[in-house]
Order: C-alpha cells, then structure tokens, then sequence
C-alpha cells in the first residue's frame, strides 16, 4: 500500500510540474506602454510608443547615439496613425499607420515617417520605405523628463502640435487636417435641401460665425433654426452674429430671452456671453 502510494505522488508531481515550470513571472514592464491621441479637424491623429526612464542614464549622445536612426522610445517602433490625410511639418502624408523614426543630433532632429509600422526597434529601418522626412530644431529644457513622452499641445480645432521630451531636450512639429473645404460643401449642400433640419442651420451659421464669413446669411440661418429651436444657445447665436452685423435691437432681445435658460443651466459660459451682449450692445 505505501509502495502504491508513493508511486501515486511521483505520478501527480510530474503532471503537476509542467504547469508550474511553463507559468510566466507577470511585472509591470520597464518602459511601459502609452498613447497620444488628438482630434485635428474632421479626423484623429493617435501615437502608440513606449516610455523608458532615465534611471540616472546619459541618453542622448550615449545611450541614444546622435546621428543614428532611433525607434523613438522603446520596444517596438513608435507608430503615428492619421485618420484621415493630413499634413505633417507642411507636408501631406496620406491618411495610414507610419512608424515614426528620428535622428537626434545636437540642435537639430531628423523626424521619418516610414511604411514600416510594424517594426521592432530600427534594427531593420530601411530608407526606401521613408513616406516623409524633415528637419526640426531641439530646445533645451530647464528640468530633466525622467519618463519618454509624447504629446499633443497648442492645438485649434484643425491643427496641433506633437511634442517629444526626454532628458532636457524637446522637439515639435504641428499636425494639421484643415477642413474647411470639405465642410463648405457639406453646408451648400444639406442648406440647400428643401427639408433642411434646423440644428443644420443652427451648426451652419455657427460655422460662419466661427470664421466671419457670411454674416447676413449665417443671421437668416440663425433665424431660420430658432423658429423650432428655443434654446438660450440658439438665442446667444443669433445674438453674437446680431451684435457683429449691428443688429443690437435684435442682439439684446436674444440675450434677454436666452439668458434665463442660461442661468437656470447654471451654463456660466453662455450666461456671462449673454450678459456682455446686454451691456455693450444696449448702450
């Protein structure tokens, strides 16, 4: 009996063992993973790298040689993905996932943007795949950047900048998706229809406002959305575009009709709007 039992426990110790000598030690990696993403006109720009610390570490120059290709992080290349085209440093790059290669030097940057997106490292970076490549200069920081990061900064509705820092040195180059072409034709077409929504309007006119174009005619658009649309926002639209066109009779009519709604919103944005309308456009 105690023969079989012995022999029983070797059995389950060797099925047993396979399971523990195959299981994987689970840390928290050393440069772990981030994401850097904006929404730059009609589309996104997103940046997917990994962040490595300095650990008292003489980066650049050393450990990042100047004048060699780098990953531009850790682990795998660092990739830029555009939804839609865009332009880059002034440069149209076609909407796709690029890795994003550079060449630090000191003053002055390399930025690539390449085909291989999918690469580990720059071990295998090859020119002939680069898509895009320009210059940029580097500025000193006045404090070290312990973790590798990527940002987007100093951005408008159609343009942003993405800002690389580590150790003292940071670059920049803008991203930008103008759309304003694109979105002219989508407001002469749907404001022309014969069944027009009056939140169209409403957005068509604000969009006019936004770029000072067109002004009598964003005010009829305006009008034309407020007939079904009562909202103290649509009163402070037509009231900001009626303030600019001269129309203070009509300006201060909205703002006082709107700005009850506003205050009841507790929407101080569009209370303190409406209430500088009141005050410079009655006088």
């Amino acid at each position: 009996m105690k023969k079989f039992t012995f022999l029983f426990s070797i059995l389950l110790a060797l099925l047993v063992l396979p399971n523990v000598t195959s299981a994987q030690l689970n840390l928290p990696q050393a440069s772990p993973s981030a994401i850097a993403a904006q929404g730059i006109g009609l589309g996104e720009a997103r940046i997917d790298y990994h962040r490595p610390s300095l650990k008292g570490r003489k980066m650049f120059g050393s450990q990042v040689p100047y004048g060699s290709v780098w990953r531009t992080g850790a682990n795998q290349v660092t990739t830029l993905t555009l939804s839609r085209e865009m332009e880059v440093a002034g440069n149209k790059v076609a909407a796709g996932k690029y890795a994003l290669f550079t060449i630090p030097a000191p003053g002055e940057w390399t930025v690539i943007l390449s085909k291989d997106a999918e690469a580990w490292g720059a071990y295998t970076y090859n020119e002939a795949n680069d898509v895009l490549r320009f210059k940029v200069k580097s500025q000193a920081l006045s404090k070290p950047v312990e973790f590798f990061t990527i940002r987007f900064d100093d951005f408008t509705p159609t343009q942003s900048n993405v800002v690389i820092e580590w150790e003292r040195t940071q670059i920049k180059f803008p991203v930008k998706q103008d759309a304003d072409a694109e979105i002219m034709e989508q407001i002469k077409t749907l404001t022309a229809a014969s069944d027009v929504k009056p939140m169209t309007l409403i957005g068509a006119a604000n969009y006019y406002l936004d770029t000072n174009r067109e002004l009598n005619t964003a005010f009829e658009w305006a009008s034309k959305g407020l007939e079904s649309n009562k909202m103290y926002w649509a009163y402070a639209l037509r009231a900001k575009i009626a303030a600019k066109i001269g129309k203070c009779d009509v300006a201060v009519e909205d703002a006082k009709t709107g700005l009850p709604g506003a205050k009841k919103a507790n929407d101080m944005s569009y209370v303190q709007t409406l209430e500088k309308i009141i005050k410079e456009c009655g006088k």
